[in-house]
């Protein structure tokens, strides 16, 4: 017969602990459970009134997280049924979502088993004022500075009520319009899920740096209604920014550009009329929407001219623009921070304001390096 030690009396007390201390963790974890779901099906059936009650009952609103008790409190009794629901159908956040079914466009009727991604960085429901931009990072179309050029800028329009969606776009490898498509995609994908994230279809704009920022310019100068016939609904939809901003941007193609953003583009040997096409300060129409655009005096790599052509452009049709030209900061702005950094975008939220975009209350908060 096997024979066992006698458990000490120290050891029982051990288990003892561990036992009521696991069957309170369960306890707690089905609570909130409980409470999160019986709030999702009063949110998702606009029953404002019984969300109010649940929210209210202190027997399970004692056993609840905070992170499931204040924000929705906050939004069920201001009645934002909304606001209730999308933060109770994505309380992860930031949410990455995918612009295409693993067949993703090229150009020419053309599709490839790839695909393109938006991060979508939402902020705080009390801060939020309706606008969103889409961000371009840059890295002269052969990769993605999706930190300080990307999620650094989202963190950094949330501390201003602006949702950022950062945009990781397929890298053109010679397909000239696969960027622009992602582009085109994601405003859309936006515009679709407008209500649901919080957003203002009519104040989506696009922002975009470096390589990212002809990105942006593209996006501001190619662009349709979209078509009300298509099977995919999110194509019905318009793919016009309401407003561009573009920081330190590669514009042309032509002699003033970026030769590693134009070589990873249109290729070693483009035509001449895909190099206008891509040109964005030939393609400026009476259509194209207002834009924002920051460079420094000194950038030895993306020459201020480009910002120069596409600013002369703009005011040639009269359309609302401004041009921001920083004294120094060089490409990348002193490495996305100092008092350069923070010219642009102290600016470009005064510039939002009088488009009326945000708010003017919008311009004050923090301000930092975005990173």
């Amino acid at each position: 017969m096997t024979r066992h030690a006698a458990i000490a009396p120290p050891d029982r007390i051990k288990i003892l602990v561990i036992r009521r201390a696991t069957v309170a963790l369960i306890a707690l974890v089905w609570c909130n459970l409980a409470f999160g779901g019986e709030i999702h099906d009063a949110a998702k059936n606009g029953d404002l009134a019984k969300v109010k009650a649940l929210l209210n009952d202190p027997d399970l609103v004692s056993s609840a997280d905070d992170n499931v008790r204040t924000p929705l409190h906050h939004a069920a009794m201001k009645d934002h049924k909304d606001v209730a629901e999308s933060l109770l159908a994505n309380k992860a956040n930031p949410e990455k979502l995918f612009l295409w079914k693993n067949q993703a466009p090229v150009g020419d009727g053309k599709f490839e088993a790839a695909n393109a991604s938006i991060t979508v960085h939402r902020p705080d429901p009390a801060k939020a004022n309706g606008a969103a931009m889409v961000i371009c990072p840059g890295g002269g179309y052969g990769g993605l500075v999706t930190g300080p050029e990307g999620h650094g800028i989202a963190k950094w329009l949330n501390q201003h009520g602006l949702a950022g969606i950062v945009l990781e776009y397929r890298l053109p490898r010679g397909r000239s319009f696969v960027p622009l498509l992602d582009a085109q995609r994601a405003i859309r994908t936006v515009r679709f899920n407008a209500k649901q994230w919080g957003i203002d279809p009519v104040r989506i704009g696009i922002i975009g740096f470096s390589a990212g920022g002809h990105l942006a310019s593209t996006a501001g100068t190619h662009f349709d209604d979209g078509d009300p016939k298509a099977t995919d609904p999110v194509n019905r939809l318009s793919c016009r920014p309401d407003f561009a901003i573009l920081i330190y941007p590669v514009v042309t193609m032509g002699e003033k550009t970026h030769g590693g953003s134009k070589a990873n583009l249109l290729g070693r040997n483009p035509k001449s009329e895909m190099m206008d096409m891509f040109s964005s300060e030939k393609q400026v129409t009476d259509r194209t929407p207002p834009m924002f655009l920051a460079h420094a005096k000194d950038d030895t790599l993306v020459s201020p001219e480009n910002s120069r052509m596409l600013f002369e452009a703009l005011k040639a049709h009269k359309l609302a623009a401004e041009y921001l030209e920083l004294p120094s900061g060089g490409h990348g702005l002193n490495g996305y921070q100092g008092p350069m950094w923070v010219a642009w975008q102290t600016k470009l939220l005064e510039w939002l304001a009088l488009q009326k975009m945000i708010s003017h209350t919008d311009v004050a908060g923090s301000d930092g390096p975005g990173k």
